[in-house]
């Protein structure tokens, strides 16, 4: 039977001769022109400002 789940699990050690290797990926800026039309809104953004909109109207 195993613990509870609040239980820590124990560190898992990797098998042996491999190693913890780490890739830091950088990515780079973006430059947007300052006369470009402004990116659309994603769908989360668009239903909040609909949600809170209708809010304003109640």
């Amino acid at each position: 039977m195993s613990g509870i789940s609040s239980n820590p699990r124990g560190e898992h050690t990797p098998a042996p001769g491999r190693r913890w290797e780490t890739k830091v990926v950088v990515h780079p800026e973006q430059v947007i022109d300052d006369d470009a039309p402004d990116p659309k809104a994603n769908r989360a953004a668009r239903r909040t400002h609909a949600r809170s909109s209708r809010r304003r109207k109640s």
